[in-house]
């Protein structure tokens, strides 16, 4: 897969990005970047309306053919629960997964924890 895009990812596995806050509108140029499924971990209106809605972004990656998955976590502290529920998500869905939060680091510690269960 080629980075040669617009999307500002960051590898963390051989066929898993994590990136910062994403709009819906990068969900097509995920798509076309040869993502097969996305994953949200940052909550709704953590930054106020600035910040484009779970549902918002769903709806964009459906459109665009991806699967998705929301599963918000806090910046501070990622549960044992959600470490378990990412492992499940990891488990289910196709790759290559681009996973994001408000800077791409929470998403990062996340698949780190899932990958450790």
């Amino acid at each position: 897969m080629h980075h040669a895009h617009a999307l500002p990812l960051r590898a963390i596995a051989d066929d898993v990005c994590v990136a910062p806050q994403l709009t819906p509108a990068a969900m097509a140029e995920a798509a076309r970047a040869g993502f097969r499924a996305v994953v949200n971990n940052r909550p709704d209106f953590e930054e106020g309306p600035a910040q484009p809605t779970n549902a918002q972004i769903e709806a964009a990656a459906l459109a665009a053919g991806l699967e998705y998955r929301f599963l918000p976590v806090s910046g501070a502290y990622q549960s044992p629960e959600q470490a378990a529920a990412m492992a499940q998500l990891l488990h289910e869905l196709p790759r290559p997964l681009l996973m994001f939060c408000r800077s791409g680091a929470r998403s990062a510690r996340l698949f780190a924890l899932a990958q450790s269960i």
